[in-house]
């Protein structure tokens, strides 16, 4: 099963997320399917690639809590 996830960059004290399709039974820090963006809290900007995030929902992949308030803040999901 995929999951779309939060995966953890930057430095110390200064956290950057990348958002990536993962296999469930992967680490936090593994090796991902697919980048499909980026979240930075500090700054509070998002990117997302919508139609990849689209063809992975549609293959069934589940989005985590705060991926999914993420995709609801920028209108993807309703």
């Amino acid at each position: 099963m995929v999951k779309l996830r939060l995966k953890r960059c930057g430095r110390k004290q200064r956290a950057v997320y990348r958002i990536v399709a993962i296999d469930v039974r992967s680490r936090r820090e593994g090796k991902d399917l697919r980048k499909v963006g980026f979240y930075d809290p500090m700054k509070n900007q998002t990117y997302l690639n919508v139609p990849v995030i689209l063809y992975f929902l549609e293959k069934g992949a589940q989005p985590t809590g705060t991926v999914q308030n993420l995709l609801k803040k920028a209108g993807v999901f309703k």
